[in-house]
């Protein structure tokens, strides 16, 4: 009984320390978009480009919404 009880760490102790070092690479190694994360803002650059691409402006809007984004 001696034996069992100085080595209780690799019982059910083993199984949950690999449960939680499992839940943490899962927390914070996913990539994938947690709701709340911090995220860096667009820049107004960015907004553009991402219109233009959608197809909610066309290439002349761009430019001109571009030209006024520089000179400010």
């Amino acid at each position: 009984m001696h034996f069992f009880h100085s080595y209780y760490f690799f019982g059910m102790h083993l199984l949950w320390w690999i449960f939680f070092c499992a839940l943490m690479v899962w927390i914070f190694v996913t990539p994938y978009d947690i709701p709340g994360q911090r995220r860096k803002p667009e820049s107004p650059q960015d907004i553009l480009r991402r219109r233009l691409a959608s197809g909610e402006i066309t290439e002349d809007e761009y430019r001109y919404l571009k030209r006024i984004l520089e000179n400010e």
